[in-house]
């Protein structure tokens, strides 16, 4: 059985699914032979509106996996810790075992979305500078807008770890815009997930169409998850420009 080599992870590279232990709106997480590994396998269900809108965006999966490892081995380079270990298939990414943190980190670079409608805003507008929220991962509650009392008093995280994730998400995005404009795109706004791993915190979950708002440098044309929500049509089509801008050296 060959071995293969990621960070300080070897791990076999016949590594084979087992248990279904978590299947998410976009995702499912798979046991492996290894208790530190896990396999996440990206599906083409779409959901929007706390999943009050269900659909399908073809090959979606394929794409988001592609990439999310081009996206984590960039932020690897830059030195923030992921739990990306190796893309296995089209569809499957052997990832860290993580205990993923509660609070789902969004950072704003120009007004849309949910901060529009917060505050009763238009959309376009760029900000100063970048806008940090968290929201508590709660379906039942429709995962609200809290504070970092809020998260304290949850007990989810404690202040130091607060305190490492607001320095990677606003890392993250310095490394992202730069990355995402120099293919010709606009990083409006991303959310991202933290969990701890061997007592430290790193980088979970994925980075994708799904995840960020990216519309075109050029027109504004909106290329990302947004086309589908809003029912703009071209859903496949901007998910596949958005991968080959990507994979484009």
């Amino acid at each position: 059985m060959w071995i293969g080599y990621s960070g300080e992870l070897e791990f076999s590279l016949d590594m084979q699914k087992l248990k279904l232990i978590y299947e998410g709106k976009a995702k499912k997480l798979f046991d492996t032979d290894d208790p530190e590994l896990l396999i996440q396998e990206f599906k083409d269900d779409a959901t929007a509106f706390d999943a009050t809108k269900r659909g399908t965006i073809v090959n979606k999966g394929v794409i988001n996996n592609k990439l999310s490892e081009r996206i984590f081995i960039l932020l690897s380079n830059n030195h923030i810790p992921t739990h990306f270990v190796k893309r296995l298939s089209d569809r499957d990414m052997l990832i860290k075992r993580v205990e993923i943190i509660p609070v789902e980190v969004t950072i704003r670079n120009i007004v849309a979305g949910g901060m529009a409608k917060l505050l009763g805003l238009e959309e376009g507008g760029v900000l100063k500078s970048p806008v940090l929220e968290y929201h508590y991962k709660e379906d039942k509650l429709h995962d609200p807008l809290i504070n970092e009392y809020h998260i304290f008093w949850l007990g989810v995280a404690t202040g130091k770890e607060l305190d490492r994730i607001k320095k990677y998400s606003f890392k993250i995005n310095e490394i992202l815009k730069k990355f995402f404009d120099s293919k010709g795109l606009i990083l409006v706004d991303f959310k991202l997930e933290f969990g701890r791993c061997k007592g430290k915190i790193i980088l979970a979950d994925e980075i994708s169409p799904d995840t960020c708002r990216l519309w075109d440098k050029a027109t504004k044309e909106k290329l990302d998850k947004d086309r589908f929500r809003r029912d703009l049509g071209g859903v496949e089509d901007a998910y596949q420009e958005v991968l080959r801008r990507v994979m484009k050296e």
